[in-house]
């Protein structure tokens, strides 16, 4: 019968097309705030079901056999609009509002082809270009914190931020560019995302064991970080200007983009300069050697046709930032500075730094330069019934630290570190609901002191590689996805020599055969680690509204050359490390579990993770007989590296409600717990004196109410406003062993803004933006910040101790797109 029916509609549909004349309506799809087009966006004909989608360059056409009728738009990531058509207009321009609920989102991090949100079995994220663009923070990593439950950072002043993943760090968190591994002596302290904040067009973050795609350092999670890319493919040269203000530290900076696509071919050309002088709050004052000055520049140009595409890219990056050490005068507390070497310099009798100094954006002669080049070849094309992707990198960072007050122009710190990255993985072609995909990853490097006087780390050679192989299969409401990989890492590097510069005085590399009088501060270096990771995930979807994803995951992680190989000063870190070479790699079992619900007006998700880790290497404060800390003349600590076993464990949770009685409105909420413990057995139970483990951050709830008033004119185009409540709470789960860490106070900040777009023309858009963080000027320390630690006194007249954050801040904005 119900076949019967079915061809009764469709020959009743087939002769009233031949009974009616037909017309083409034409037109473009474009995002309502960047004016770019959407390709293969749906155009359905809302009463027929009939349609089709735009092209590469957001066009559409469609036959219509009524005089007048309505379309429906829509497309992933993008608010649907319904839009009435008729004879007497053929052409309509369509703008679609980006989604603030990101469920749907498709993300490619760790994943062979692109896949749902709420498909995938990993607990992921994904940012926006939106979300970037009306985010006001110090640097990208900020804006991901901002918009990532369970993402956190380690900050040393505004502009240098380190990526935490529920609570891991450092080497265990693996940044991308563009698919191309970000290798810049991550390590340390003291440094930050070599990359150009202003460039970046989307960002997803996976939150657990990466490990399967990645390899090493993958343990905690990805931070992929995509540029922009044209899309167009009409030829025109298309530009994106971009300057911004704020208050707080003076930063000034500014952005520039051209860029255009034909059939075959696209480039752009990019650019940035951001200065800053010290920033301030009320504690502190002005706080000094926090400025910085950053400049970046990258070009692209790529082929691409009915197979694939080539990209090519060059990138340069160059920071000049100081380096903060939190010396005072201990009456007053105002910021001093060292002008003297070794014996001659004690920290608690420097001169005060001058209010002209603090106010300046002149950087201190003692500071860093971080430079980091790129050069990559991504291509991927079908191949036979498959598709096969393949990358090749080549990266050079060079970091220099200036710490000798008597000779500025003498690097303490100076390392030179050339990458080699290599992919290669076919994606099998679909069979019995499968997919499969294969391949090989990894990376050559080599490491080379320069003409420096303090030694960290050795000069050394790694080679590393592995093998993997993932598979997803889809069935109705059934997704499973899996897979193996099989690691190695070697590292190798000769003796390492240190004598005395007769010149300066200063420590030198000595090489051999002359090292008679010389020390050997690194002994001959041969390391092999090799590891195993492993995944599975399901992801059931209950109806089309719930998601249920479960999802168990075996990482690996090699020990990175600072941890078993320093022994020596990192200048900008202040930090004497010592490491250990019998250590071997790390690895952890991740469970997870989540469920996602999207309505009509309601988005939540709430996720729980458990991550144990064995050998998990961690740093111990080293001290003295009587328990105090060891130190240098300088003040600088001292640090071992230790193993251990370790646990972490949490939630997190989001909530998005967007009422349809209230167009363009939003209340969005997040909230993110963790904890992380020693398991050592020395340590149970002890808590605070050892149990608890660094820098975990506290229970962290953001909330915030966003409204979006579009308006259908020419013109002013649309107006956003935003508040938002940031909380975080006491930590008193720290580790409190040697004074390492101390407790921190709960606080909350509030954030307002107000946006607006202009559309000046077809072709023409200005958004305008002014945004106040911390309105109240809330004086607060982050348990997350290294410089709250930045003390050298057991009182202060005060009773403040250590550095504390940046306070009020007004932020304005300026994007041109032309």
């Amino acid at each position: 019968m119900k076949l019967f029916f079915k061809f009764i509609i469709q020959f009743s549909w087939i002769g009233s097309t031949f009974a009616q004349p037909t017309w083409v309506v034409n037109g473009i799809v474009k995002d309502r705030n960047t004016l770019q087009p959407i390709p293969y966006c749906h155009v359905v004909h809302g009463r027929e079901g009939t349609g089709t989608s735009t092209g590469n360059d957001g066009t559409f056409n469609l036959e219509i056999r009524k005089d007048s009728t309505f379309l429906i738009f829509s497309y992933m990531g993008y608010q649907s609009d319904t839009v009435f058509v008729s004879k007497t207009n053929l052409y309509y321009e369509i703008l679609l509002t980006p989604k603030t609920e990101l469920l749907n989102e498709l993300v490619v991090t760790g994943v062979s082809k692109a896949t749902l949100i709420r498909q995938n079995p990993l607990a992921i994220a994904s940012i926006s270009a939106q979300t970037i663009e009306r985010s006001n923070e110090n640097n990208i990593i900020d804006v991901l914190v901002k918009n990532t439950p369970g993402f956190s950072a380690v900050k040393t002043g505004p502009n240098i931020s380190k990526p935490y993943i529920r609570g891991l760090g450092y080497n265990r968190v693996l940044t991308l560019y563009d698919g191309v591994r970000q290798e810049g002596q991550q390590w340390g302290d003291e440094h930050g995302m070599e990359v150009d904040s202003y460039n970046i067009d989307k960002a997803e973050v996976v939150k657990g064991p990466a490990s399967l795609v990645y390899g090493s350092d993958a343990m905690a999670g990805v931070v992929s970080l995509f540029p922009f890319v044209p899309k167009e493919n009409d030829g025109r040269v298309r530009g994106r200007w971009l300057s911004e203000y704020q208050s707080n530290n003076g930063l000034i900076g500014n952005g520039f983009r051209l860029s255009s696509g034909s059939t075959h071919w696209i480039w752009a050309l990019r650019g940035s300069l951001r200065v800053a002088r010290n920033y301030q709050n009320e504690v502190d004052g002005r706080v000094y050697n926090t400025s910085f000055q950053e400049k970046n520049a990258s070009a692209l140009i790529g082929y691409k046709n009915e197979k694939g595409f080539s990209n090519f890219n060059l990138t340069l990056y160059d920071n000049l930032q100081g380096i903060p050490d939190g010396s005072r005068d201990s009456l007053t507390r105002k910021f001093t500075k060292q002008i003297n070497e070794a014996s001659q310099d004690n920290v608690k009798n420097r001169p005060i730094v001058s209010l002209d100094e603090l106010n300046s954006y002149t950087l201190s002669p003692l500071h860093q330069r971080i430079q980091h080049y790129r050069a990559y070849l991504t291509n991927h094309y079908s191949l036979g019934t498959g598709d096969l992707y393949t990358l090749l990198a080549i990266s050079q960072n060079i970091r220099r630290e200036y710490n000798h007050p008597t000779d500025p122009e003498q690097a303490g710190m100076f390392v030179r570190l050339n990458t080699i990255n290599y992919s290669v993985r076919y994606n099998l072609p679909v069979l019995s609901k499968l997919e499969t995909s294969f391949g090989i990853n990894g990376m050559l490097q080599n490491n080379k002191v320069k003409d420096a006087t303090d030694f960290p780390i050795p000069d050394y050679n790694l080679f590393d590689g592995g093998a993997f192989i993932t598979s997803q299969w889809k069935a109705e409401r059934w997704t499973i996805s899996g897979g193996v990989r099989i690691d190695q890492r070697i590292i190798t590097g000769p003796d390492f020599f240190v004598g005395t510069n007769p010149n300066t005085g200063f420590p030198k590399q000595i090489f051999a055969p002359d090292t008679t009088s010389a020390t050997l501060q690194f002994r001959k270096l041969s390391q092999n680690f090799r590891g195993v990771s492993a995944s599975l995930g399901v992801t059931y979807q209950i109806d089309d509204h719930l998601s249920l994803k479960i999802n168990l995951a075996r990482g690996y992680r090699a020990p990175s050359i600072a941890e078993i190989a320093s022994n020596g000063l990192d200048p900008g870190a202040h930090i004497i490390y010592l490491g250990n070479r019998n250590f071997v790699p790390e690895f952890n079992w991740q469970e997870d579990i989540g469920i996602f619900a999207n309505f009509s007006t309601i988005t939540t998700s709430a996720s729980l993770f458990n991550n144990s880790i064995q050998h998990y290497i961690y740093l111990n404060q080293v001290v003295d007989d009587q328990g105090r800390p060891l130190r240098d003349a300088q003040g600088n600590k001292t640090f071992q590296y230790r193993q251990a076993a370790a646990q972490l464990y949490g939630f997190e949770t989001t909530f998005s409600w967007h009422p349809h009685s209230v167009k363009g409105f939003a209340f969005n909420n997040q909230l993110a717990v963790c904890y992380g413990f020693n398991r050592n057995p020395l340590y149970e139970s002890k808590k605070i004196q050892g149990e608890y483990l660094p820098f975990i951050p506290p229970p962290r709830l953001i909330s915030g109410i966003n409204q979006e008033i579009n308006l259908k004119s020419v013109g002013l185009s649309s107006i956003n406003f935003k508040a938002e409540m940031v909380f975080n709470a006491e930590q008193n789960r720290f580790l409190d062993l040697y004074n390492t860490e101390t407790r921190t106070p709960g606080y909350t900040l509030l954030n307002l803004g107000v946006a607006a777009t202009v559309r000046q023309s077809q072709k023409t858009t200005w958004q305008f933006q002014l945004q106040v963080n911390n309105v109240l000027d809330a004086a607060y320390q982050s348990n997350m910040s290294r410089l709250k630690y930045f003390e050298y006194y057991v009182q202060s007249p005060n009773g403040r101790s250590g550095i504390y954050s940046m306070g009020r801040n007004v932020c304005a904005k300026i994007i041109y797109l032309f």
